[in-house]
């Protein structure tokens, strides 16, 4: 049989992507999508439809499809509501798309793209006899600590349900910085969530051991200037860092939640970075109704210019006309568009939780940090930006005293700027930007080589 290999190379590849339903994973996700989009592949990002909503807008060589999660429309999507459905209900409904999309003698599907924290898509794509690949959506020294678990129980350093026996350092590396046990990242909530979450990343470490090739959304040298990947690659011979991807993506960012745009028209009036932005993210419960009363005093009494990012339901903790009396001088919003609000030159500073995206965005547009880290990764962020980059300071309650020195510290710190400067061309200059291109380039190239070969075979 004569074969057009014109036909053949003409045809895009698919590759089924399948983001943690949260907004910081998803967007990273679709960032990746955009650039195997470019790549020569068709990405489809399969979400379930609470988030879908949000994202079925997006195109540039993007198709977003939806599953059901199974839950009941009034459920919240919580971590644990969330973690049911991906254990018992969406792998039915993901197997059904992969084995449509992958055609009933196979070849469809090139391979498919999973989040770590999405472990239960593996099964899927193995069943399915589909390649898979691993992602993981934030820094590298964060999967470092998550894989230091089995070393962990090993020192006795935490218990079996990963209760920490003591409170002393754990190091990831010779140049990292040693992280307490009370920065792991299940200690969220009561005794029964903590255990419950440990659970969830033993299972999510256990699934994930096997993957030929993770990639990761960081960018090769996080810890200093002179590091290259070497000695990280004999350690982890399969991780290939691919971030940030922002400034290789084409689409539109998605919208999880209704911006409040006339806040960037309020900054055009403010002084050259003068404002403090703050937002706590959108998955957990931000600071509790206390901490957001004693933060609100501390604003007003700072004198600081503000627009804080504060949910409906978590603005009963502020003051009795707070909004109002505070209109002038400072913003409350439901929601910003925060990549706009951070570039913008009236900026001075950024109260935050220290999610990844977050911390890539600030460092984008040179805005110093102010850290109050709440879970997860965030912990891991924070030691970072604070000990090693040294781009932001770390605040560890919201007094009125504290909040007044910080702001003032943070603000007013040059050198912290200069550092600032040099991070982001670490981060975002031409060297390491060409370095990412390069492992995805690579990492697109063996994957065609296999696709490409697998229909030729096929086709004669």
């Amino acid at each position: 049989m004569k074969i057009n290999n014109q036909d053949v190379f003409m045809k895009k590849p698919t590759v089924i992507m399948v983001p943690y339903p949260a907004q910081g994973h998803v967007t990273p996700m679709l960032n990746l999508a955009s650039a195997l989009s470019r790549h020569g592949f068709s990405p489809v990002v399969v979400t379930p439809e609470f988030i879908h909503s949000t994202i079925a807008h997006i195109n540039a060589g993007i198709t977003c499809k939806s599953i059901p999660d199974g839950l009941e429309e009034e459920t919240p999507r919580d971590f644990f509501s969330i973690e049911f459905a991906m254990e018992n209900n969406m792998p039915e409904h993901l197997e059904g798309l992969v084995r449509e999309l992958n055609g009933g003698d196979g070849g469809g599907v090139a391979f498919m793209i999973v989040d770590l924290l999405a472990s239960w898509a593996l099964k899927v794509g193995g069943d399915c006899g589909v390649p898979v690949v691993g992602y993981w959506p934030v820094m590298f020294a964060a999967y470092q600590l998550i894989a230091a678990i089995p070393e962990m129980l090993s020192l006795g350093i935490i218990s079996e349900t990963g209760i920490p026996q003591n409170e002393g350092p754990i190091y990831l590396g010779y140049d990292q910085p040693p992280l307490g046990t009370q920065d792991l990242p299940w200690l969220i909530g009561n005794l029964v969530s903590r255990k419950s979450r440990f659970k969830f990343w033993t299972r999510t470490l256990a699934r994930t051991r096997t993957l030929s090739q993770i990639l990761v959304n960081s960018f090769p040298e996080e810890h200093h200037i002179d590091t290259d990947l070497q000695d990280q690659s004999i350690k982890y011979p399969n991780i290939t860092p691919i971030g940030p991807l922002t400034q290789h993506t084409r689409y539109g960012n998605p919208r999880f939640s209704k911006e409040d745009m006339n806040c960037l028209d309020w900054l055009d009036q403010q002084s050259d970075h003068s404002v403090v932005y703050i937002s706590f993210g959108t998955w957990v419960s931000p600071i509790g109704k206390a901490k957001v009363r004693n933060l609100a005093m501390a604003l007003e009494s700072s004198k600081h210019p503000f627009i804080w990012v504060l949910g409906s339901k978590w603005r009963e903790g502020l003051p009795k006309n707070y909004v109002e009396r505070m209109w002038n001088r400072g913003r409350v919003v439901s929601w910003a568009p925060q990549s706009e609000v951070l570039r913008h030159k009236g900026v001075g500073c950024y109260l935050t939780h220290c999610g990844w995206n977050s911390t890539i965005e600030a460092i984008q547009s040179k805005v110093r940090l102010l850290c109050y880290p709440i879970a997860g990764d965030q912990f891991v962020n924070c030691d970072y930006i604070v000990k090693i980059w040294r781009i932001g300071i770390r605040m560890n309650d919201f007094g009125e005293e504290n909040v007044h020195r910080s702001l003032e510290k943070v603000m007013g710190d040059i050198e912290m700027e200069e550092r600032l400067v040099k991070m982001n061309q670490r981060v975002f200059g031409t060297e390491t930007s060409l370095r990412v291109i390069a492992n995805l380039t690579n990492f697109v190239d063996d994957y065609s080589k296999v696709t490409n070969d697998q229909t030729l075979t096929k086709e004669s």
